[in-house]
């Protein structure tokens, strides 16, 4: 189960970086690099770009859904991995961020979390600490024998 939880974790971090460079060329394209907040640019895409970007979206959600599908052979468990591998992703999403293109500036920054099924907007502090406190729980769970 070691294995699988760090594989998962690396998956997730790799994958977090990726995205985090496609969101650098997609900010230096539209314009936005520089932006503070995601909101503001965000509410004034052509409704074109906010459909391609959903379509991003959701195939990261389909690759977090594939992966820990593979890797579980229970239904609580692939509920496990894909919580697990989800906050590794979003957690480095920002890390990744930060470290290309020194954003977001602070952790109160305003961003855009998801587009799907509507946009979702939080100070980035939220999805850091809710991504952190998966990977505390989950962790805990499995030094603790729970899984």
């Amino acid at each position: 189960m070691y294995l699988k939880l760090l594989l998962l974790a690396v998956f997730g971090i790799a994958m977090a970086h990726l995205e985090g460079v496609v969101v650098v060329y997609l900010r230096k394209s539209l314009g936005m690099l520089d932006a503070e907040s995601t909101r503001e640019p965000v509410e004034k895409m052509e409704s074109k770009w906010i459909r391609i970007e959903m379509t991003r979206e959701a195939a990261t959600i389909v690759m977090l859904v594939a992966i820990a599908w593979l890797a579980g052979s229970t239904w609580p468990e692939r509920g496990v991995f894909f919580l697990w591998t989800f906050a590794f992703w979003d957690l480095f999403y920002y890390v990744s961020l930060y470290l290309l293109i020194k954003w977001p500036p602070s952790l109160r920054t305003i961003d855009v979390l998801f587009l799907i099924p509507v946009p979702w907007i939080a100070p980035v502090w939220f999805p850091v600490a809710v991504s952190a406190l998966t990977i505390l729980i989950i962790g805990g769970l499995y030094i603790f024998g729970v899984f």
